[in-house]
């Protein structure tokens, strides 16, 4: 029931972000489509509720509980970028909105935006740490939480992982390449037209 749930709260989050951009943009009902945008954190609360519930009915704690423990988290940390990821493009190929920002290739801008990304994976992986530890804590010396301990060291894993890539790009920034040498202009005046091409 647990994993039927999570594939559930998955699809729906997509459906619920669909409809909101939707409204919002296609149908210019803006409140609409941000009630619509607001209803995703239910979700989780709905997964958060059901999987609390059926540990307390004496279930044994698995890889399914961990699993939405980390869904939640990782909805928590990555959910909002996501929907404004969403939101910018929509604006743009629908509402005439600015075009989306490309993240910065080179330099110390890079490292910031990796580290900004890492954030987010981060703050996903630290709740749902949290909240895994909460189920041990919840279940106690009763049950076996070696399948919520395995989850914990995975979402260890992830913050390691993104703390090294992270720091990479800040240790080793990646160089702009040098600009090839600028070609002689020939006949720029008569070359104007093709000039203003490029």
């Amino acid at each position: 029931m647990i994993v039927g749930l999570i594939i559930a709260c998955e699809v729906a989050f997509w459906v619920l972000l669909a409809a909101g951009l939707a409204f919002r943009y296609a149908f210019r009902m803006s409140r609409t489509g941000l009630a619509l945008l607001l209803c995703e954190p239910l979700l989780e609360i709905v997964l958060f509720v059901v999987t609390a519930i059926d540990l307390r009915n004496g279930a044994e704690p698995d890889w399914r509980h961990g699993l939405a423990a980390v869904y939640i988290g990782f909805t928590v940390g990555l959910g909002h970028a996501t929907i404004k990821w969403a939101d910018v493009r929509v604006a743009h190929r629908f509402a005439g909105g600015p075009p989306p920002v490309r993240p910065p290739k080179y330099g110390t801008a890079r490292a910031v935006h990796e580290w900004k990304v890492a954030g987010r994976w981060i703050l996903a992986a630290a709740v749902a740490l949290a909240l895994l530890q909460g189920a041990v804590w919840y279940v106690g010396d009763a049950g076996d939480v070696s399948a919520l301990r395995a989850w914990q060291h995975r979402m260890l894993w992830a913050i390691g992982i993104n703390v090294v890539i992270a720091g990479c790009y800040t240790l080793f920034p990646k160089q702009q390449p040098k600009e090839k040498a600028v070609e002689n202009p020939v006949d720029t005046e008569a070359g104007a037209g093709t000039s203003s091409r490029r």
